[in-house]
């Protein structure tokens, strides 16, 4: 079992706990069922980031709290240099670096998000609250979004409403590289 997942899982279960929340109400909170949230909660497999998100936002806490462990300390700006995000391996297919973790009460949270052809030739999908831009910074993608899909290259971007199903698969058999804003 990797021990940031458990790490990650046990902050939620935390959480839950200190705010008094049912499993059956953090499964409604995440629009998953009992038995997935119970199974993100075991430790044992990835929580995707916009499981993370629902609960940070429907209890008011930091999204990179939950994430890292650490509370965010900026209040005016919060500096990342490059390529120095916190690395957030949240799913097999994805890696993200948060590039926000230490500012408070962030409205948003901007990831780099780097995707492989070898971990993306089955597009898995997810869904969260709010809405996602995404501007491709290298390689293309395949995005779909609620069924459609959407092909981003280079210099690219898109808005759309994250609580639609979306998955992403890099084209061309390299590596596409983009920045996510989550809102």
């Amino acid at each position: 079992m990797n021990d940031e997942i458990k790490a990650v899982a046990d902050r939620l279960i935390g959480l839950r706990e200190i705010m008094d929340v049912s499993l059956e109400e953090a499964a409604r909170v995440c629009n998953i069922s009992i038995d997935q949230y119970k199974t993100y909660e075991s430790g044992k497999v990835d929580i995707p980031v916009g499981v993370l998100q629902s609960m940070a936002h429907e209890y008011g806490i930091d999204l990179g709290t939950l994430i890292s462990g650490n509370e965010p300390h900026m209040h005016s700006y919060s500096l990342t240099k490059k390529d120095k995000g916190l690395s957030v391996q949240r799913r097999d297919d994805y890696e993200y670096q948060a590039l926000s973790t230490g500012f408070q009460n962030r409205k948003a949270d901007p990831f780099i998000v780097q995707i492989t052809p070898e971990r993306t030739k089955e597009i898995h999908f997810n869904s969260h609250p709010g809405h996602e831009f995404e501007y491709m910074i290298e390689g293309s993608m395949k995005l779909v979004i609620d069924g459609k899909e959407l092909i981003l290259e280079e210099g690219d971007s898109v808005y759309f409403d994250a609580t639609k199903k979306h998955g992403m698969q890099a084209l061309n058999g390299k590596n596409a590289k983009f920045l996510a804003i989550i809102i």
